[in-house]
């Protein structure tokens, strides 16, 4: 059995100091949450003022208190007595390990973080990228969802958006239509450009600034080639093209001019045997 003065030195070798630097450990531990916890909601606060996204700002909120946390624990730990370069090396390899492991991952968030930085599209957008076009729904860390046109939904991992071509068809607001219309030879071009500058001038959804183009762009094997360019908000695209396409083919039908298909004249020579 210990006697009283075995316990009271005891009880000032041991049980007070390391009663000290528990206590400090905690103290450093809970001071040290309760300041990660404000720095990250007071950078979420700062950021949320600016045009990021909320997932982004939220990531880096979470982002932020668990670096800090990291730096707390580490110094609760060496108040403890803790070797903490064990712990920091320990901690090292483990991420390397996990960063090795999640390589794909970690690019996806990576780009993602990319494209809710420099916001190259928004939800809503129509966009070409990673070899699909759609309208763009969400914009996640790792992965960003679109629906195409014929309403397939189509989750696309960031890593490969952001490390090809995106082409956004919506940022501008607005769009030139591209149109090849053909007649021949025979017909009147001067009639035929009339006929489509009536039509596209009769639409309103056909901007004026800048103006239509209507020109002969090409002399083709069988037909000439009339250029024709207009602009139109982004959203009109579609529905101005397959209407303009309709409407010119039936005025060139009512007004006599024809719209030629490829042909071929075959000579045949007959030989007397």
């Amino acid at each position: 059995m210990f006697d009283d003065e075995s316990l009271l030195k005891m009880y000032e070798l041991y049980v007070v100091p390391w009663g000290i630097k528990v206590f400090f450990a905690l103290l450093i531990f809970f001071i040290g949450q309760f300041i990660a916890k404000m720095v990250a909601r007071l950078v979420s606060k700062v950021l949320s003022r600016t045009r990021l996204d909320k997932i982004l700002i939220e990531f880096i909120r979470s982002l932020i208190n668990a670096l800090l946390m990291v730096f707390v624990i580490v110094a609760a730990l060496d108040q403890l007595g803790v070797n903490t370069n064990s712990v920091i090396a320990v901690l090292g390899a483990a991420g390397l390990a996990i960063g090795l492991a999640l390589q794909g991952s970690l690019q996806n968030f990576a780009a993602g973080f990319m494209l809710l930085i420099f916001r190259p599209f928004k939800a809503g957008d129509f966009v070409e990228a990673a070899g699909t076009s759609g309208n763009i729904d969400k914009i996640g860390i790792f992965s960003t969802t679109m629906h195409t046109g014929d309403n397939k939904q189509v989750i696309i991992p960031n890593g490969a958006i952001y490390s090809g071509n995106i082409i956004n068809y919506s940022s501008l607001g607005t769009r030139r239509i591209d149109m090849v219309f053909s007649i021949g030879y025979g017909d009147d071009m001067k009639k035929a450009r009339n006929i489509i500058a009536d039509i596209i001038a009769a639409d309103e959804r056909i901007l004026k600034e800048p103006e239509p183009l209507i020109a002969v762009g090409e002399l083709g094997a069988s037909s000439v080639n009339f250029y024709v360019r207009p602009w139109v908000k982004a959203g009109d695209f579609w529905p101005v093209r397959f209407a303009l396409t309709e409407a010119i083919k039936q005025a060139f039908d009512d007004n006599g001019i024809s719209i030629p298909f490829p042909q071929m004249d075959v000579h045949l020579n007959r030989l007397d045997q």
